[in-house]
This record gives structure tokens, sequence and C-alpha cells, in this order.
């Protein structure tokens, strides 16, 4: 069947996940963060990512927010960074993380296509919102879809359900774009027209599914929506 719905990871594939730390490294007095800022940031995103699964395996449900304060907390601990008012303003910039370059030109060429589109994400609902808006793509956007509807992250199956209930598309209709490797494999597995967006050059992920296309960014998404 022909694509109908374009459905979108947030975290790392619409929005920036290092934008938070390097915009506070850059920011006067911060020094001492500005010289393990990189360190930081990117502890921060795997330990965000590990206590999601680790959660969805052990059914030990929290909401992102919170997951997300536990990682920075990590990563804050590991690079020897003892600064409250820092862990504060981190948290805060993790709301207005600005989109990739990208972004916002591919999302109004598919609606312009007649494409539907949406986030799918391990976001909760208020953390979304404040992204969504910081970036200035709400207008861009049919809907907005959070792991909180099932309680339950990612690669969970009854996340990826949560498309079809809100768009009564089949799978096979549906083009989910990550950019993360293990996410666009399950959506592969589950069924979606899978795009890993690859920023990173890393290899693929040994899995038992494997995503149809790999790009750089989401520049040549809409071409590959409208050839499905």
């Amino acid at each position: 069947m022909s694509v109908r719905v374009c459905v979108f990871d947030a975290y790392g594939t619409l929005f920036d996940v290092a934008a938070a730390a390097r915009e506070a490294a850059m920011e006067p007095g911060r020094g001492e963060f500005a010289a393990v800022w990189q360190r930081v940031a990117s502890d921060w995103r795997a330990k965000q990512l590990q206590y999601t699964w680790l959660r969805a395996v052990a059914d030990a449900h929290s909401d992102f927010w919170a997951v997300t304060q536990d990682g920075l907390d990590w990563a804050l601990e590991a690079s020897g960074l003892d600064d409250p008012e820092l862990r504060e303003r981190l948290l805060g910039l993790y709301f207005e993380l600005s989109a990739y370059p990208e972004v916002p030109k591919a999302l109004a060429d598919l609606r312009k296509a007649g494409f539907a589109t949406a986030i799918l994400s391990n976001g909760e609902p208020e953390m979304l919102a404040g992204a969504v808006e910081s970036a200035g793509i709400a207008d861009l956007l049919d809907a907005v879809l959070s792991v909180e509807d099932v309680g339950v992250f990612k690669p969970h199956r009854t996340v990826y359900e949560l498309v079809g209930q809100r768009f009564g598309t089949n799978p096979d209709e549906v083009l989910f774009v990550s950019s993360n490797g293990w996410d666009a494999a399950h959506a592969a597995g589950f069924g979606f027209r899978s795009v890993w967006v690859n920023r990173a050059g890393e290899p693929v992920d040994r899995l038992p599914w494997k995503p149809e296309h790999v790009l750089s960014d989401l520049s040549a998404v809409p071409n590959i929506a409208g050839a499905g």
C-alpha cells in the first residue's frame, strides 16, 4: 500500500538532544562545564535511553521526564560536576531543544504533498509540547503521540500501535523515521516502512529487522514517502 502517514521519533530525530548542553556550555561563567559538555551530553543521552529499556523490561514505568533527570544526574556525577544551578539550567533548556535545520522544510514538503505527519515519542506530553513550540513546528504536525498513553517505552509494540489507533492506518501505510537504529529496526519489525536517520554514521544494529532506508538527515524523507 502507499504511504499515508509519516511518523517521526522526536529526540535526536527532529530535536537536537545535544543542544541543551551545547548552549549551556557557551554561557558566561561555565568554563568547567564547557570543558566536558560533549561527554556530559553523550552520557546523558546514553543513560536516558538505557533507563527506558530497563524500565520497560522490568515493568517499572516512569515518565520520560523522570528518566531524563536520572540520566542527567548520572552524567553530571560521572564528570565530577556537583552544581545544582547547572542541573536546573540544563533541564530547562531540554524543554527548548532546537530542531535540526532541515526539519521545518521536510515537514512542510510532506504536508504540501498530502501526507499526514506526526511525532511518536518516549517523551511525556508536556516535554513534547515545549519542544514543538520552541521549534515552531506545531502547525506542521497532525498529532503528537506519547508513550504515556500506554505506559511503556519503545520498542514495545503497543507504542507503535498508537499510530494506527490515531490515523486508522495499516502498518505498511506508515513511513516511520527515527535517528535511533534500534527504533527504526523494531518499527520495521512491526510492519512500518522504516527510515533510519543515521546522523553519526554508525553501523547498522544487529537485530532481526533492518530499516528500509538509511539517511544522513531528513531531507530525502518527502521523496521516499512519495515513492512509497
